[in-house]
């Protein structure tokens, strides 16, 4: 089944198609929020590729946009304003049924909460969503890449936060996904288990290729990363690469 209905280019999109390598092109996108009269500009204009195979880390406070970021680029939310493709494909112009088939077979998503379901066994709540992708992996394989091999079927109750959050991760990987979208996977745990999740995503991105963006405001995490997009008040005010990646266990915060 194709994800695709429309062209991929028109007259109109000339001179913005990304560059070969190059994941997400986005250019001048903003995102306005309307509630009632008040109108609350969560982007400014942004421009931002995403390469294929990368670790990008957006940076910044509660509130500077990079959620709002992250929403539109796993077609969760859609831009006020601006391009924005993947690949060769603008999705401003795709249809509702393109950016679910999207979200379904392109990208997997990890949020600081597991939204694992306690009555079904780690393999189970993998297996949901094998069950609805074109080529996934099996479960189990899903399990044993993140460290869980051991735990096929445990419960939700019977693992520790550090290890659903990596069922969460099993889960979103299993669909093998081209993008890894992941919204402060580390944000409720403590230090050494969320050193623990960063190693199993740094260890996807890196046997897998996954492309893999992670949004945190902890600066410590930046360290792990191929480049580092700190965002403040809806912009983006920096764009560094780190010369020397560290491993996740060489991290302190």
């Amino acid at each position: 089944m194709t994800i695709w209905n429309t062209p991929p280019i028109t007259k109109h999109d000339l001179g913005n198609v990304p560059p070969t390598g190059v994941v997400f092109h986005v250019r001048n996108i903003t995102k306005v929020y309307r509630m009632g009269e008040v109108e609350v500009q969560a982007l400014k204009p942004i421009d931002l590729d995403l390469y294929e195979g990368e670790f990008v880390v957006l940076l910044g406070p509660s509130g500077s946009g990079k959620s709002t970021l992250l929403n539109i680029l796993g077609g969760l939310d859609t831009p006020s304003s601006g391009s924005f493709f993947f690949h060769n494909r603008n999705l401003v112009r795709a249809s509702d049924t393109e950016l679910t088939r999207f979200r379904r077979d392109c990208v997997g998503f990890i949020f600081q909460f597991y939204n694992l379901i306690p009555s079904l066994t780690a393999r189970e709540n993998v297996a949901l969503v094998t069950e609805i992708v074109r080529h996934p992996m099996r479960p189990e394989q899903a399990l044993e890449l993140v460290g869980l091999g051991d735990r096929l079927d445990h419960f939700p109750a019977q693992l520790s936060g550090g290890e659903q959050q990596r069922v969460a991760i099993a889960r979103a990987i299993a669909k093998r996904p081209e993008v890894l979208l992941c919204d402060e996977p580390t944000g409720a745990l403590d230090f050494q288990t969320g050193k623990l999740v960063l190693e199993a995503l740094e260890q996807v991105n890196r046997e897998l290729g996954t492309t893999t963006a992670v949004i945190t405001h902890n600066a410590g995490i930046a360290r792990i990363a191929d480049r580092v997009v700190t965002m403040r008040s809806g912009e983006i005010v920096r764009v560094e690469c780190n010369a020397q990646k560290l491993s996740p266990g060489e991290l302190e915060w």
